[in-house]
């Protein structure tokens, strides 16, 4: 007998449609009242232990969450984590760069509210518990399950707003998925190590780049002494010229800045000469980033300072990302 615990954290998985159409928050997540989900071979139990929006997550939140799972961990032989699907993608990465675990840790979610039709909140939630007390899961790191696909933390992320297949993993697609009477895994990503963290540092930063960008963005974050910054290039990872003065200073103030592609395939790589591009950047002390995008990477970038890492160690960790 395997013992599954389940924790509700809010999200549309745990909202209801009112009188009107729009969806709103419970006071207690409906699913509750379906919580005894057990079979014969696995228990399950059922704890709400946050009842937030996915906006309204924090990365102090996901330590909480990270904390409550490493409590219990001995008890307990998988996690589901039910979660709004705006964020999941930034906490499932939360826990799946600071969590030690052999376990299966999978996070789901629903893109339509309890009390719609066709709501995809109770079969996703089975569906997880099943891939929760599957021996195949272990050792695959934190997974995300919704629409019957099971994708890797590191590499899936929202892809439309509204669509029950919403989530995907752009560069190599999910790493399995749940059928009928089975968990069939396609191939397993090579293991994160974890790094330890008891806090998460503030101001870490992350711009997205566009034509006619000025300063003043950049100007804020050298101004605030930030910890870090994260910005997403356009192309291949290129910025306008009007922000390089500023970009500057931010670097002189020796923040750590990386830099990731904003488009929705591919890596960002420094192969442009002219004022703006990649090369330049690199030579101004721009660090390139593969495999991520923006909220992916300032997530570990977060994550590496609040580990104490600066420098030399923050370049190698979010360098290692396949």
């Amino acid at each position: 007998m395997k013992n599954i615990l389940v924790l509700h954290t809010g999200g549309t998985i745990s909202m209801s449609e009112n009188d009107y159409g729009a969806v709103d928050t419970n006071s207690s997540n409906p699913l509750m009242k379906q919580a005894n989900l057990s079979g014969e071979d696995f228990h399950v139990t059922s704890k709400e232990f946050m009842n937030l929006p996915s906006p309204h997550m924090t990365p102090e939140t996901m330590l909480t969450l990270q904390q409550e799972i490493k409590k219990e961990y001995e008890n307990f032989d998988g996690f589901v984590i039910t979660h709004g699907t705006d964020t999941l993608e930034e906490t499932a990465y939360f826990l799946d760069l600071t969590l030690n675990s052999s376990k299966p840790i999978v996070v789901t979610g629903a893109m339509r509210s309890s009390n719609s039709i066709g709501s995809d909140g109770l079969h996703n939630l089975i569906s997880a518990i099943r891939i929760a007390f599957n021996n195949e899961s272990r050792n695959r790191g934190v997974l995300v399950a919704l629409n019957d696909q099971i994708h890797a933390a590191r590499f899936v992320t929202k892809a439309h707003t509204t669509n029950v297949e919403t989530f995907e993993s752009p560069s190599v697609g999910p790493i399995g998925e749940v059928l009928h009477d089975t968990i069939a895994y396609y191939f397993n990503p090579k293991p994160i190590a974890p790094i330890q963290i008891n806090q998460v540092v503030q101001q870490v930063y992350l711009l997205k780049a566009y034509a006619g960008m000025d300063a003043d963005l950049f100007n804020h974050v050298a101004k605030k002494s930030g910890n870090g910054l994260i910005i997403e290039g356009t192309g291949a990872g290129n910025l306008p010229p009007t922000v390089l003065p500023a970009l500057q200073k931010v670097i002189d103030h020796q923040i750590p800045v990386f830099l990731v592609a904003r488009g929705y395939r591919g890596n960002a790589e420094p192969v442009y000469t002219y004022e703006g591009g990649g090369e330049q950047l690199v030579k101004m002390g721009v660090n390139f980033v593969h495999g991520l995008n923006g909220q992916k990477a300032r997530i570990k970038l977060l994550i590496g300072i609040s580990a104490g890492l600066s420098n030399d160690g923050l370049k190698e960790y979010l360098s290692n990302n396949f």
